[in-house]
């Protein structure tokens, strides 16, 4: 059964993406997760929601800097092997974007990676767990070249060695859906409990989701797809694009009376792509003429 944004938790990566667009919600994970005070955060939204069908894969990161200049990247982490490389992979993008920025090697800000987990990452049963650099020859001596990498798990058990902020905070996110609205004693996450009801209000959001979940759909069927058959290939194609018209004239219809013509136009495109710009396009247009007009089809 397909899901529908009413479905999601915090756990989904784009309504944890979503939710951590507003920057007091990033901050205060930030605080939480780090255990330091954070003046303020500025949260990159280009960065943070990536869904386009030019990307070799969908992704939905949360990218943000703070007043200092330190860097961010958090992910609700949902794959479970090659963890500590990934963090590695991370870490040189966010170092090579910088540096392509022009900052200089000795320039060159503490930049935090932090994976949240609903699952146990290193089988310790901890909440937390902080990698450190050491040297070999003296394990009692740790080096600090301002990358930090740290997992948060839902999974931990020791209860008296984490802050109460940051336990109530994973107990809620790894809550089951039956849950969500449960009174976590907590303002923080009373907050997020809000800010997920909005965004599943916003009509826009849905509609964001929907392309979202098309283009994760498309990827999986494109692997699944190789040597198949051509003219199935095709059908299937066709289905979607069918399915996709429908659901533009579907987003247009509830901001104005879509004209026959349009609509014949819509129905006739088979084209995957331009479908995929029309749907962007149909979620903030507000006459007829002005979808024409963005679409190039006038």
């Amino acid at each position: 059964m397909k899901k529908t944004i009413q479905d999601l938790t915090i756990r989904s990566n784009f309504m944890f993406a979503a939710v951590m667009l507003d920057p007091k919600n990033c901050k205060d994970l930030l605080e939480r997760a780090l255990g330091i005070p954070i003046d303020h955060v500025e949260v990159d939204r280009e960065k943070s929601l990536i869904y386009h069908p030019e990307y070799k894969s969908v992704r939905l990161d949360v990218y943000a800097k703070d007043g200092k200049g330190s860097h961010f990247n958090v992910e609700m982490q949902v794959v479970t092997e090659h963890l500590t490389k990934r963090a590695r992979y991370y870490h040189s993008q966010l170092d090579m974007n910088l540096l392509l920025s022009g900052v200089s090697y000795d320039e060159l800000p503490d930049c935090y990676v932090i994976f949240i987990c609903d699952f146990d990452p290193f089988g310790l049963k901890k909440y937390r767990y902080t990698l450190r650099e050491t040297f070999c020859e003296d394990e009692t001596y740790s080096y600090r070249d301002g990358a930090h990498t740290l997992f948060l798990s839902t999974k931990g058990t020791n209860d008296t060695e984490v802050p109460s902020e940051l336990l109530k905070l994973l107990k809620f996110i790894g809550a089951d859906k039956d849950r969500m609205e449960d009174d976590f004693s907590d303002e923080y996450v009373t907050r997020l409990q809000e800010t997920i009801r909005r965004i599943k209000r916003d009509r826009e959001m849905g509609a964001r989701y929907m392309l979202f979940e098309e283009l994760l759909n498309d990827e999986r069927k494109a692997g699944r797809a190789e040597g198949r058959a051509e003219g199935r290939a095709e059908g299937r194609a066709e289905g979607r694009a069918i399915g996709q018209a429908e659901f533009i004239l579907d987003i247009l219809s509830e901001h104005f009376a879509v004209p026959e013509d349009l609509r014949t136009r819509i129905l006739s495109e088979k084209d995957l792509a331009t479908l995929k710009e029309w749907l962007k396009i149909a979620i903030n247009a507000e006459s007829p003429e002005q979808f024409c007009k963005e679409s190039n089809l006038m």
